[in-house]
């Protein structure tokens, strides 16, 4: 193998798409300390932050996502950008050199891949989702390696180049440090009670923080806790909520959430969205939880991950339309069910992937050409 390989990744727009590119790079890192690593997302999304403080470098691109539908004319303008932007990563890796490109999904690994496959450089795509979203399935063709996370994914890809790896999950999960207890009392709850842990990604989730306003009043009166991570962009509007109607005793409210293993640890069940790095780390973790689909994602790919869980009774689901009117009543009455709670967790856990991050890392490192 080559001694200093070099990877360009790219992709990102949501923590879906950027932690797993994040522990790509890590496992590659670790496999081959040598390795330079670049890069590209789109400029002003969440990847120019996250990126850096991983420890890697970041290039922006000029890049936006498609408006649904694609025949709106604002399209022609994005189109103009995802043009300048495969010139302006063209220049990129030809002064990078690359040896291989990584493309994980969203706004900017198209761009790259394109431009990388117009370059000879061998690549790889990384697609976290049942449904490929659409930047993946124009990519199909042009990758070497397709790894995947669930089944049937012939459907989109051709199938003599899909690999199973699983999706990559944030590294610190699967190795908790704490005990429940421990964990509990992080989150100045009691320990011996049954605990929900409620997370609606970092800007959070309207539906689910909606569902836990309605529910307030049932929560006071009930036995069971809540960890409720509102996101960012709620944050201020939920305090004032809370100054009115009272915050109860038995519930904890952040807007993120920095120890999401101790989360984890301390949860009996989880809401959570049914991204596709979300429940890649509740199958590892063997987390019963119930799902709420967003419905303000392409292809309504978060239905389809949904249900390739609830088909193998390995979760629970709601609408997200129902939400606000069974969710959180749903939940009370679940988490006090130790043989469904037993049941769903341990059927997630039978999906689990483990090491998914070492597995994509050395595939992409087969792919050098010496």
């Amino acid at each position: 193998m080559k001694q200093n390989p070099r990877i360009i990744i790219s992709g990102g727009g949501t923590g879906g798409h950027i932690f797993p590119a994040v522990s790509i790079a890590n496992a590659l890192m670790k496999l081959c300390p040598n390795t330079e690593i670049l890069f590209v997302g789109a400029k002003d999304r969440m990847e120019m932050q996250r990126v850096p403080q991983a420890g890697y470098k970041i290039v922006g691109l000029p890049v936006k996502g498609l408006i649904r539908p694609l025949w709106t004319l604002r399209n022609i303008r994005i189109l103009i950008d995802f043009i300048r932007s495969k010139y302006i990563v063209k220049k990129i890796i030809k002064e990078f050199k690359p040896d291989v490109a990584v493309g994980v999904g969203g706004y900017a690994s198209a761009a790259t891949l394109n431009a990388a496959y117009d370059l000879g450089i061998p690549c790889l795509i990384q697609e976290q989702n049942s449904f490929a979203g659409l930047t993946n399935k124009t990519l199909a063709r042009k990758a070497e390696k397709i790894c995947v996370a669930y089944e049937h994914m012939d459907r989109f890809f051709p199938a003599d180049r899909i690999l199973m790896t699983g999706n990559p999950v944030r590294q610190n999960l699967s190795a908790p440090t704490v005990s429940k207890e421990e964990a509990i009392s992080e989150f100045g709850l009691k320990a011996g009670k049954p605990t929900i842990l409620l997370i609606g990604g970092s800007l959070g989730a309207r539906t689910l923080n909606s569902s836990m306003l309605a529910a307030m009043d049932e929560i006071k009166n009930s036995d069971v806790q809540f960890i409720w991570q509102t996101g960012s962009y709620y944050k201020d509007h939920i305090a004032q909520e809370l100054d009115k109607k009272g915050k109860p005793q038995n519930l904890h409210v952040t807007d993120f959430i920095r120890s999401m293993d101790k989360a984890y640890k301390a949860a009996d069940l989880v809401i959570s969205r049914a991204g596709a790095s979300s429940i890649s780390e509740l199958c590892l973790l063997g987390k019963p939880s119930i799902l709420v689909p967003s419905p303000n994602v392409a292809e309504d790919h978060q239905t389809h991950n949904a249900m390739a869980l609830v088909d193998r009774n390995a979760a629970l689901i709601v609408k997200d339309a129902e939400a606000e009117e069974k969710l959180i009543s749903l939940a009370m009455q679940t988490v006090k069910d130790e043989l469904l709670l037993q049941t769903i967790g341990k059927n997630a856990q039978a999906m689990a992937f483990l090491d998914s991050d070492i597995k994509i890392a050395e595939e992409v490192l087969k792919l050098i050409k010496n």
